[in-house]
């Protein structure tokens, strides 16, 4: 071990500690487990979705390579929100949220019990990105064990997962198909535990974390409750041990060119908006700048090279088992788009911790050279303009050329917006905006899964969609996030009226409504934000210290709290 005192050892050493080794020995740990070092493994088992139901199998093995390298583990439980689960109704509210949540109890358990490291077990959305701040903030040893991604299922001889059963609502509202083949096709879709198969914001972040270097190469692509993904488990287990040993700690490996690369492999593989709203969080965790307008300069500059779902055809199990990540970082290294030279935290750098791995060559039908891309451009786009000063975000998924312009369809919420599209309600050539779904309007920045899904499988190909609220990694098509300030913030999105031109030009970066400064400063002057839905408990509190989208939702302490 390093020669800095371990916090543990607050508990461990001298007569004063006595009633705290009382309890510890009460938890079968012995004088000589005493003497080692405590690495907290923070779990996010549930039984409530099947990205989490296999976790505690997931953290036994990790259990086991920490106690093999010469560690004590100590296991605690966190929460969840399933996506999948919360995903159209009011509950989704409470998604984001979850991330905070997670972040400040892990958090504060390293802190209150003097944890030495941090493995984070996660499987949901919003259980890496919170596992992963609780890291940066503690400062720890973190290694961020990812459950993995659940089977994919057979419906009518083509493989589907998840978002193909969100879609196949809209598919019902269109009458593409009946409602019996959606039975089938629900029941279809996820036939056992993990994550969802596509580069969905799971697979996303658990790409990043490999990127970032908090998680160890190869980790991300095993299937769960396969060998390989309890093999993986065990190695984090020895991973965050040794880190501990060698005194390697988050700050040591989070620069700005880590994040760069991180975003770099965003625009790769064509991941969830979500990572931008993630990243941002993780940057300000760990004291570095960073701009939305670097995801928009760094995707033009990098090329779009994996063809996975949902706006490609394979899922992560495809690229598993083409090489997995690493042969992603392999393309991007030696590509130049992705500096190999940063450190990682089993103290190698990236470009070495990818040769010691040595991943095959990709199918490239599968993930193509970078001098062969799908695209030239990645897929994240910034855009902004008199209705998104602070910056909006888009997934393209289709041509980089895109341009839209149409009259504005305003609803105040996706509920509205979802009876719309189930009541045929929509024309041809309008842009769909969605407000008072922010961080703070929400509260919680919704995801738009159900609405954005419903919109594509009811075979609304002639519409466009804007929001202040987010979207699930699982959409694709014209829909644009993040709108920034939002509407509960007096951001020009709360002026918009029906009726009203928006233009959409990707190419030119704009995202503008047909009205002037006067017009817009006008509307806002007779406009008055809606009262809180919320009076009490998390649904009050959180919303009240969250910052902008554009900043990354992250939470501050509340302006005037010590007064």
């Amino acid at each position: 071990m390093t020669d800095d005192r371990l916090p543990s050892q607050d508990l461990t050493e001298g007569v004063k500690r006595a009633p705290n080794r009382a309890m510890l020995h009460a938890m079968d740990l012995d004088a000589e487990d005493l003497q080692r070092p405590m690495i907290g493994v923070a779990n996010t088992a549930a039984e409530i979705t099947p990205c989490n139901s296999h976790l505690d199998e997931v953290a036994a093995a990790a259990k086991e390579g920490i106690d093999a390298a010469g560690a004590v583990h100590v296991e605690f439980g966190t929460i969840t929100i399933s996506d999948g689960v919360s995903m159209g109704h009011e509950g989704m509210k409470a998604s984001l949220i979850s991330r905070e949540v997670i972040a400040d109890s892990v958090e504060l358990v390293a802190f209150g019990e003097r944890l030495d490291a941090i493995v984070g077990v996660a499987g949901c959305d919003k259980n890496l990105p919170g596992m992963l701040m609780a890291g940066i903030r503690t400062d720890l040893p973190t290694v961020l064990l990812y459950g993995g991604s659940r089977p994919t299922g057979t419906f009518h001889g083509e493989e589907v997962s998840g978002v193909e059963v969100v879609e196949g609502v809209g598919a019902v509202l269109g009458g593409e198909m009946t409602e019996a083949e959606l039975k089938e096709l629900e029941r279809s879709a996820c036939p056992g535990a993990g994550s969802c198969a596509e580069m969905a914001t799971a697979n996303t972040m658990a790409t990043i974390a490999e990127t970032i270097g908090l998680a160890p190469i190869g980790s991300a692509s095993p299937a769960a409750e396969t060998d390989e993904r309890q093999a993986v488990a065990k190695a984090c287990g020895e991973v965050v041990v040794d880190a501990l040993r060698s005194g390697l700690r988050p700050s040591d490996v989070l620069t700005r060119q880590s994040f760069e690369n991180a975003i770099a492999v965003q625009a790769a593989i064509s991941g969830s908006t979500n990572a931008v709203l993630h990243l941002l969080a993780l940057a300000e965790e760990a004291g570095v700048d960073l701009e939305l307008e670097t995801f928009d300069s760094i995707s033009a500059r990098t090329p779009h090279v994996c063809n996975l779902k949902p706006g490609g055809e394979y899922t992560m199990h495809d690229l598993h088992r083409n090489g997995g990540v690493p042969a992603v970082l392999r393309y991007l290294i030696d590509g130049g788009h992705v500096d190999g030279g940063t450190l990682t935290i089993t103290g190698e750098t990236l470009e070495e911790a990818v040769e010691r791995v040595d991943p095959p060559t990709p199918d490239p039908a599968i993930v193509r050279p970078p001098e062969d891309p799908i695209d030239e451009e990645g897929a994240i786009v910034v855009l902004r303009g008199n209705l998104a000063p602070d910056g909006a975000v888009l997934k393209v998924t289709g041509e980089h050329e895109y341009r839209f312009e149409g009259p504005a369809r305003v609803f105040d919420g996706e509920n509205e917006a979802f009876a719309a599209v189930e009541n045929r309600d929509l024309d041809g050539g309008e842009v769909v905006v969605i407000r008072n779904e922010g961080p703070r309007g929400g509260p919680g920045m919704q995801e738009m899964l159900s609405v954005t899904a419903a919109i594509v499988g009811a075979g609304y190909d002639d519409v466009a969609l804007l929001t202040d609220g987010r979207f699930s990694g699982a959409t694709r098509g014209p829909m644009i996030g993040h709108v920034a300030p939002e509407a509960a913030a007096g951001g020009p999105i709360a002026a918009v009226e029906d009726g009203d031109t928006i233009t959409i030009d990707v190419p030119e970066r704009t995202l503008a409504v047909g009205l002037s400064e006067d017009e817009i400063d006008a509307r806002l002057d007779d406009w008055s934000p809606s009262e809180l839905e919320y009076g009490r408990g998390v649904l009050a509190k959180y919303p009240s210290m969250f910052a902008s989208a554009a900043e990354g939702a992250v939470t501050r302490p509340c302006p005037g709290w010590r007064e």
